[in-house]
């Protein structure tokens, strides 16, 4: 009972034991239990892992163009199968656009049971009550936690290395192919250590065929398989 002594009591422990024919007290049950340091709840790894099949997470980020403008991209991730689910872009965040950002991005049969963002003022109240009305529970992570949203987080820096480190933005229309073409090689053709070698979309083994190669992003990244 090692994992149920950090969340049982003594009580539920002990009424465990009486079930199985053992008859102690109480009292010898708390004597004896082992003393935990750490919080009496799951900590936030531990949530993340038992629940990643029911996660989606959200963030923004920022991107220069060659005019010097400021840009915003806007990537939404389901954590079971790193599925990069949406992208975005926009010069002005606001708390409408996320929420229709968010609406676009899930049916509404098939939502999220949670969503885990930051505590950006971007995310007000027009945002939450739109998670709220699809059925999705707002998880904000604490003040300046980012390693709490890691998905949305890692999947940003990926695509600031293999993608927006090599290429120069004219306008929110260029961006928004850039994301949308990278999210197609994402999903469908780059493989991840966590998934096993596989991609968020599975990519069956091919065996037979000739290898021919398909450029992505102007040849910046290639896609192999066999016809």
């Amino acid at each position: 009972m090692s994992r149920e002594n950090s969340l049982w009591g003594a009580p539920r422990i002990h009424g465990e034991l009486l079930k199985l024919g053992f008859q102690l007290a109480q009292s010898t049950v708390a004597k004896y239990m082992v003393k935990h340091r750490g919080p009496p709840s799951q900590g936030w790894k531990t949530f993340l892992r038992n629940h990643a099949d029911g996660i989606a997470a959200i963030d923004l980020f920022v991107v220069p163009t060659v005019g010097f403008r400021l840009l915003y991209g806007l990537v939404i991730v389901h954590l079971a199968r790193r599925l990069l689910v949406w992208t975005g872009v926009t010069a002005n965040p606001t708390a409408e656009w996320m929420a229709r950002q968010v609406t676009e991005a899930f049916p509404w049969d098939d939502t999220p049971t949670y969503l885990i963002r930051d505590r950006d003022r971007v995310y007000g109240a027009v945002f939450r009550r739109r998670l709220l009305a699809m059925g999705i529970r707002d998880r904000p992570v604490a003040p300046r936690s980012p390693w709490q949203n890691p998905f949305a987080e890692r999947l940003i820096g990926s695509i600031r290395r293999e993608c927006l480190d090599h290429v120069v933005v004219t306008r929110a229309a260029h961006l928004r192919r850039i994301l949308r073409s990278y999210a197609a090689y994402y999903n469908r053709a780059r493989t991840h250590r966590s998934l096993r070698k596989d991609c968020p979309i599975h990519r069956p083994i091919q065996a037979l065929g000739t290898i021919v190669s398909e450029p992505i992003l102007g040849g910046l990244h290639r896609h192999y398989v066999r016809i």
